[in-house]
């Protein structure tokens, strides 16, 4: 019997040509597709996968999946890798990895395939999420194969190879560059985007409009959370409301992408050890950052936060470097969670022209006393007290400064 393979299929040039390699090489391909709401044509790719020779295609929807399970942890955690990328490519990883092994159980298959590059992040991702919920999975990456990428030097040798199989791959020279969409992001990479010195061109972005062309009026919104985790979100403007985290997270895109919010253009440091330039854009990733780190902080006490902001760096660095499944980013969530107890309430927000503007908060359990705060109400403070707390905070500066003049 020829062995059974699940192959993480998107239907482009490389999987497209490593689907029918691995034909040739012998193997019973089953081709899964994962809808993580990517725009695609799904049923266009179930017949191109059939009429290259896989034996079964697997169409799975994890939109919702996606967004209870992993973006919702990730805002909750305040996850921005390297204090600018909200990773949407790195959260999809996992929850992808998690449906191929599901479906290499289910079909018998003791191989998973993909068509990540041997440079990058995503074979790390993929693998280490396959590997630790199926120990005893076997993996086959052809880009890291020499019989495989001393055959196919370049993007032109697979081309020439898919027109010798018939295979159908639509090649866009308008368009010299890489992109990975998803309902979080799009990540554009490679090509012309290699020099980072060049500048993304016009028409570079398809999920968000350019914040210059933008509409000139705002939209306000109130975003509710629950221990750290979007609940509802309210259009003060035209009473719009959407409670269920799918349809939340999908109408705060629109909105973003409406108003230019969520574009950046950055260099990162891949966990294989290169830098590596991306433009990027997040629009409700985005907005929801913001309004959580302001009600966070809110809501949230001095110290605890220290701890919970190191966490988040943390987490972050599990994430993009693939350790979702790992014991120590099982146990920082665990911790995150817990510091979320009191992120409850509300924050009201102006999106305009690819800026978010935080225009008020309210919670049921922040700290925030108004009338200890106040300018015009002493309140329940000794204004006398901050003389002592200045001279006790004020003995090491003091001996710092003397032994630097004896020194001298």
């Amino acid at each position: 019997m020829k062995p059974t393979v699940v192959l993480a299929y998107s239907g482009g040039l490389d999987t497209s040509c490593i689907l029918a390699w691995l034909i040739e090489k012998g193997y019973k391909v089953i081709v899964f597709v994962a809808d993580v709401g990517q725009i695609e044509d799904f049923e266009n790719l179930r017949q191109k996968a059939t009429k290259i020779g896989a034996e079964k295609v697997i169409v799975e929807d994890l939109k919702q999946l996606f967004v209870e399970e992993y973006i919702w942890p990730a805002v909750q955690g305040g996850a921005i890798y390297e204090d600018r990328y909200l990773m949407g490519t790195a959260l999809a990883r996992p929850c992808i990895g998690q449906a191929l092994v599901k479906a290499a159980k289910t079909e018998g298959a003791g191989y998973i395939s993909h068509g990540a590059t041997g440079k990058g992040n995503d074979q790390i991702r993929f693998e280490l999420a396959c590997y630790a919920l199926c120990p005893e999975i076997q993996i086959i990456s052809p880009w890291r194969m020499p019989e495989f990428y001393t055959t196919f030097a370049g993007r032109q040798d697979l081309i020439t190879y898919a027109k010798k199989h018939e295979i159908p791959v639509p090649v866009t020279p308008k368009a010299p560059w890489s992109m990975d969409a998803n309902l979080m992001h799009i990540s554009y990479e490679s090509g012309i985007l290699e020099d980072p010195a060049t500048s993304p061109p016009d028409g570079l972005y398809l999920m968000t409009s350019d914040p210059k062309t933008a509409p000139s009026l705002s939209d306000v919104i109130e975003i509710h959370f629950k221990q750290g985790l979007p609940v509802k979100v309210k259009n003060v403007i035209d009473g719009t409301t959407k409670e269920k985290p799918l349809e939340l997270f999908m109408y705060l895109n629109e909105l973003g992408g409406k108003h230019g919010i969520g574009r950046i253009d950055i260099v990162e440091n891949r966990f294989i050890g290169m830098k590596s330039r991306g433009c990027y854009e997040t629009p409700a990733g985005t907005i929801l950052h913001e309004a959580h780190l302001d009600l966070e902080i809110f809501t949230m006490d001095r110290e605890l936060r220290k701890i919970k902001k190191y966490l988040a760096t943390k987490f972050s660095e599990q994430i993009y470097n693939g350790f979702w499944f790992s014991p120590e980013c099982e146990f920082t969530r665990t911790c995150i969670a817990q510091s979320q107890l009191n992120v409850t309430g509300t924050v009201l927000l102006e999106l305009y022209r690819g800026h978010v503007s935080i225009q008020g908060r309210s919670s049921p359990s922040s700290p925030y006393n108004q009338e200890l705060v106040s300018m015009d109400v002493q309140g329940d403070y000794t204004p006398s007290d901050a003389g002592g707390f200045i001279r006790v905070n004020a003995v090491r500066l003091r001996e710092h400064y003397r032994i630097k003049k004896d020194c001298c």
